[in-house]
């Protein structure tokens, strides 16, 4: 199971948000790759992400998983600029997070973290990446019409 974290455990494991370096980057403080997954428990999609992170946990011995409630971390999320949920924080061991909002798909997931996090080549399947995107559309005009 993903461990819950907190900005202290974030600051201390992953990033120290709150002290920038002289260039202005963040140094990466873990030993593995990493992905948090931003939810809240009143997010339906996170509901849903929130198992599949948890058996990606299992699977990946050599990546290492966490989520962050936005409703008790506020200030992480904002310091990631979080505005939709969930979202996703991939970290490399080396280079640039990238952000991913919204549920992809197990399989997609599988894809993004091989990809970006190990540096294995994707061959990518359009049909999966045409699905992902129609539900993403669709998900974004049902939290506009809540609204």
């Amino acid at each position: 199971m993903a461990k819950e974290i907190t900005s202290e455990f974030f600051s201390k494991n992953v990033y120290d948000f709150k002290n920038i370096d002289d260039s202005g980057e963040l140094n990466f403080l873990g030993n593995n790759p990493v992905v948090i997954d931003f939810h809240a428990q009143w997010c339906g999609p996170c509901r849903v992400l929130g198992p599949i992170i948890d058996e990606l946990n299992e699977e990946y011995d050599n990546v290492d998983f966490y989520k962050v409630d936005t409703e008790d971390e506020m200030e992480l999320a904002g310091a990631f600029g979080v505005m939709s949920l969930p979202t996703l924080l991939f970290i490399p061991k080396e280079g640039k997070p990238m952000m991913s909002p919204g549920a992809p798909p197990k399989q997609m997931l599988k894809e993004m973290i091989d990809e970006k996090l190990l540096g294995k080549e994707i061959k990518k399947d359009k049909k999966l990446d045409d699905s992902v995107n129609t539900f993403n559309e669709l998900m974004n005009k049902i939290k506009k019409a809540l609204k």
